[in-house]
């Protein structure tokens, strides 16, 4: 009775396109998140190449869905697919760290120490004095590769635990003073693909 119920059971309308559009549907949204980060960092020429193959392997799949319509595994399937792909992306480029960041800090507290520490592992520093809602303030600026962002984050809670602080994106520098640590994969990929700089 099983084989009578499996054996006419089609197992490729139902099992193995459902997967592979959830896959293909995973690869191409994870290019396509990624292709977002690399147009906001400034990676222009690498983005028409993920775009290349973003769009081609949507293609395929709607080609799939057209042809099998009736069939709900594929629409779940892509679905699935988009969400999770939305994820790795955003996964994939969390894992690379692509990018600089400014952090600003606030504090009214001494920090020598932490400018110290800072220009210890070479991070370029630039220290304000300014008025804040009940005193006088330090601000410290820097501009640091964003894989680096959480190690000047222990040396803010371990010299000034009460200092506020911000970080935000930044899209392209022109001078600065950076730490050796900080070169790897992101110089390489910039060497590889250079944005356009304006004056």
């Amino acid at each position: 009775m099983l084989y009578s119920i499996f054996g006419n059971f089609d197992y490729y309308s139902w099992i193995l396109l459902p997967l592979i559009i959830f896959f293909s549907r995973v690869c191409d949204v994870s290019l396509g998140t990624l292709r977002h980060v690399f147009i906001s960092k400034g990676f222009r020429q690498i983005v028409p190449i993920l775009g290349f193959f973003e769009v081609l392997i949507w293609i395929i799949v709607v080609a799939q869905i057209m042809k099998n319509l009736n069939n709900i595994a594929c629409y779940l399937a892509w679905a699935g697919g988009f969400a999770t792909g939305t994820y790795v992306g955003l996964l994939i480029e969390e894992r690379l760290a692509l990018g600089l960041q400014v952090i600003r800090i606030i504090t009214n507290q001494n920090c020598e120490n932490l400018l110290e520490s800072l220009k210890h592992e070479n991070h370029g520093v630039t220290v304000v004095d300014a008025q804040g809602a009940v005193g006088p303030v330090k601000m410290i600026f820097s501009i640091i590769k964003r894989k680096n962002i959480q190690q000047v984050v222990l040396l803010i809670r371990k010299h000034n635990p009460t200092a506020f602080f911000s970080i935000e994106d930044i899209k392209d520098i022109s001078q600065g003073v950076f730490s050796p640590k900080q070169s790897g994969n992101f110089a390489s990929i910039r060497k590889m693909f250079p944005s356009h700089k304006g004056k």
